[in-house]
């Protein structure tokens, strides 16, 4: 995925009794806040012109990858412009809270998203979710050829046979989350047979392509790549099916997508009210609506109805604030897979 810096979005003044009251942001609504963006621009333009209806606050788009920018706000400290962190997986906003640089949300804010999506803490929250996905061609693998686990694809009759694209933080994730589910020791040892087994591609999107051109029979990535493709042209998903692993199986995983407010933000009213608008009814409807295909993790929030319901999934339980990047990378160096 390509990157842009900078993109500005002027926004009106809050009527929701869920903000605080619009003299409120008075004082500096013109400066506004600066948001560094590692979700998907197009979902967050869609929050920001939502948003953008209700407030008097700039907003300043810096977009980048969850590591890439989760680095850079560590290297910064407390001098970064950022006001909010968005990510698309949770293990960029560990990293940001391990260097205790985020401030703790508003409750009003930390009510409007389930226990099991947000951390415990609550110095971030959930704001939407992706679901690791087994994408195969029906041409290659039938129904009773499928694996039966995540776990399984280490096995040598898998050699040669599957796909992922392991230098980016969606499959560091899923890695992440088998981490904490399996432990070490394991977790290195199917690090080590995928090394064996699998072909490298860069980007989800491009394992799926790899599949639907019969280049691979199968590949591991999120759902929501064959759903924005198919609700345009499908023509890079045609041939593919996607597989869910469910009982709560590392192959199952949920992957969080976070938000969070900067300790050394100047602008923390305004900053909390973006947070709060894109956790609550209107932010997480456009979820629902938009292109994206993420789910809403909202309490009572509903999804596009053509997704699989998140309660449907049978995912593992794993506490987002556990999951663990920096080992990861270790793990997955030691493999041989960076």
């Amino acid at each position: 995925m390509t990157f842009r810096l900078s993109a500005y979005c002027s926004i009106a003044l809050v009527t929701s009794s869920l903000f605080l009251a619009p003299q409120a942001f008075a004082a500096d609504s013109s400066e506004g806040i600066v948001v560094y963006n590692a979700q998907h621009e197009n979902l967050v333009k869609s929050w920001v012109d939502g948003f953008t209806k209700e407030t008097g606050i700039k907003v300043t788009l810096r977009n980048g990858g969850d590591s890439e920018l989760g680095n850079q706000l560590v290297q910064e400290g407390t001098a970064s412009p950022a006001d909010v962190f968005l990510t698309e997986n949770s293990p960029s906003m560990v990293l940001v809270d391990n260097a205790k640089l985020f401030a703790p949300l508003d409750e009003a804010t930390l009510k409007q998203v389930p226990a099991e999506y947000r951390p415990a803490h609550g110095r971030w929250i959930g704001i939407a979710a992706r679901s690791t996905v087994f994408v195969y061609n029906p041409e290659k693998l039938s129904d009773a050829q499928l694996p039966k686990s995540l776990m399984d694809l280490a096995k040598p009759e898998w050699k040669g046979r599957w796909a992922a694209s392991p230098s980016g933080a969606d499959f560091q994730a899923i890695v992440s989350a088998m981490l904490e589910l399996k432990g070490e020791k394991a977790t290195l040892e199917w690090l080590k047979a995928m090394k064996a087994n699998f072909t490298a591609y860069k980007g989800n999107s491009t394992v799926m392509k790899a599949v639907n051109a019969g280049q691979i029979d199968a590949g591991v990535i999120y759902h929501y790549y064959r759903f924005v493709d198919q609700a345009k042209t499908g023509e890079n998903s045609k041939n593919t099916k996607l597989y869910y692993f469910k009982h709560q199986d590392p192959g199952a995983f949920v992957s969080l997508s976070g938000g969070g407010v900067l300790a050394s933000s100047k602008h923390k009213e305004q900053a909390q009210a973006f947070i709060r608008w894109i956790t609550g009814k209107q932010g997480q409807e456009e979820l629902r609506t938009n292109n994206a295909f993420e789910y809403a993790v909202g309490v009572n929030a509903a999804s596009n109805p053509q997704l699989v319901p998140l309660k449907d999934l049978d995912a593992p339980k794993v506490e987002p604030s556990a999951l663990n990047s920096k080992k990861v990378i270790e793990l997955m160096t030691q493999a041989g897979l960076l």
